[in-house]
């Protein structure tokens, strides 16, 4: 399970950056469900945001 987790997240990001591996990429597509990958999408780009908020209030502040 923390093993799909970490596939999940390390997916993720590298989509984020437009940095998957072709033989990553073929491997997500096989997963039956995209659901794990939206949610984990979801909350790395709610990270992201939060992320960059935080920042600019410190160097607002």
């Amino acid at each position: 399970m923390l093993r799909h987790l970490w596939q999940v997240l390390s997916s993720t990001i590298a989509a984020f950056f437009g940095v998957q591996t072709n033989k990553n990429r073929l491997r997500d597509f096989q997963t039956s469900s995209p659901i794990p990958f939206i949610v984990m999408g979801v909350i790395v780009a709610m990270v992201f945001v939060a992320g960059l908020l935080l920042i600019v209030n410190q160097v607002l502040a």
